[in-house]
């Protein structure tokens, strides 16, 4: 079969993860095509990276243990990526329909689970190199799903703040709310999630990638 290639030339790809073992793994899975010249770099290279190498798709790993973090490094990312027209592809694990939720506002160009094998993540970077939109159908009910979070963001705010062990005086001096609203923000979280408790309303939300 044909290899499928956009025209003759190369494709330049910059993969982003913060986990140098990973980063370079992916890379070399992905130099092994004949049509793709790769650069890896973590997040915090990431924006000087796509600048000077100018890719013509940027696969970033969203997949971090913390969600807030990770979004405000892929903000500045996919701004970059926009102005120097480079296709975005986002990978993430299934069944976390929260952080699909937080990371589309990226408006990323492709979507591909990381349970999927590595030609379909190829097939995908190749479909994004020559700008049409891809979403891998294995994340079609994560994606419903997101369209449901039942939490605002300023309560996405609140429970992140809460997930990393912050008091409701931390919480309350960080995001400028008195004791009572982050109490009442608490509350409200906890019956929206169904939860028993504090606790497990971080636990459920941080299980579907909410915080």
């Amino acid at each position: 079969m044909a290899r499928t290639t956009l025209g003759d030339a190369v494709i330049k790809v910059l993969v982003v993860h913060d986990t140098c073992l990973l980063r370079q793994a992916l890379a070399i899975s992905l130099c092994r095509e004949q049509d793709l010249e790769v650069s890896a770099a973590s997040w915090s290279d990431a924006v000087t990276e796509l600048v000077s190498w100018r890719p013509r798709v940027c696969v970033a790993d969203v997949d971090g243990t913390e969600p807030a973090a990770t979004l405000s490094q892929l903000a500045p990312l996919a701004e970059r990526a926009a102005e120097r027209r480079c296709g975005l592809l986002l990978l993430t694990s299934p069944s976390r329909p929260g952080l699909l939720h937080r990371v589309s506002r990226a408006r990323a160009l492709g979507y591909v689970s990381k349970g999927e094998p590595c030609e379909a993540l190829v097939g995908a970077v190749r479909r994004v190199a020559r700008g049409e939109p891809f979403v891998d159908t294995s994340l079609g009910w994560d994606f419903l799903q997101a369209a449901r979070v039942p939490l605002t963001e300023r309560e996405l705010s609140v429970l992140s703040l809460a997930s990393r062990g912050a008091s409701v005086a931390e919480i309350a001096g960080d995001l400028h709310l008195t004791h009572g609203t982050v109490r009442n923000y608490l509350s409200t979280i906890t019956r929206k999630t169904g939860a028993r408790n504090r606790v497990d309303a971080i636990r459920i939300s941080q299980e579907a990638g909410w915080v």
